[in-house]
């Protein structure tokens, strides 16, 4: 199988004090046209926010967005008329659709937040808005891999309008696990933290791996792991 990298220093990067924020994808003044998302992947923000911060109402439309939260909390209010507040782990799914508005804010006034916020595009245009989430069970803390996202909601996982499945990964040092891609599939592998080793291809922090090659890819932790993969159609 082909290996794409993605290196974590080559990512875009903005500092806007109350927002640190690093973007996989081409995003908002980071444009790269080398990087402008995969199959209908289209954005990867690692976000860090400061206390007491976050963004205020704004609108969004005809795309699949989540956030993965990895430390701190996320308040989030939409115009659906949900109100969440999000803990690490946990997964809040929004389907934007014909229009939607939302907010998400640190409720910390002093401790920093951490969050992966995903973009994905819909299976097509102007479907009416949704809201899901997935939140980690017991049996999650020893599992591997997870099915957390999946255009069914099989195996209790929040809902997407594409075919797209996205699985947490979690490995202690020296654990593997692996994942079967079909004929026809891209995946797409976003190391979090820890170090770990992708078909024998090393990755740090940040970094990242793609194929759209069928086979099988070994997920080995070198130190204890945290990641998303895509499996997409």
């Amino acid at each position: 199988m082909k290996l794409n990298l993605r290196r974590s220093q080559e990512r875009g990067h903005a500092n806007h004090g109350w927002l640190d924020s690093y973007h996989t994808f081409s995003f908002a003044d980071y444009y790269d046209p080398e990087h402008m998302g995969f199959r209908s992947l289209r954005v990867i923000n690692q976000d860090v926010i400061a206390g007491g911060a976050g963004f205020p109402t704004h609108p969004h439309r005809d795309m699949e967005i989540f956030s993965y939260v990895l430390y701190g909390a996320l308040a989030h209010k939409d115009s659906m008329g949900n109100g969440r507040v999000l803990e690490p782990g946990q997964i809040q799914l929004m389907s934007a659709g014909r229009g939607v508005t939302h907010s998400e804010f640190n409720p910390s006034k002093t401790d920093p937040a951490s969050l992966l916020q995903i973009w994905i595009r819909p299976r097509e245009p102007g479907l009416k808005p949704s809201y899901t989430e997935w939140h980690p069970k017991q049996e999650h803390d020893t599992t591997a891999k997870v099915l957390v996202i999946s255009p069914d909601g099989r195996e209790d996982s929040a809902t997407i309008h594409q075919d797209a499945d996205v699985y947490r990964v979690r490995l202690g040092s020296g654990e593997s696990v692996t994942h079967d891609l079909s004929a026809g599939r891209g995946a797409w592998f976003q190391l979090i933290t820890g170090t770990a080793t992708v078909n024998g291809t090393q990755l740090q922090p940040g970094d990242a791996v793609s194929t759209e090659d069928a086979g099988t890819l070994t997920f080995t932790a070198s130190a204890d792991v945290e990641a998303l993969l895509f499996d997409l159609g």
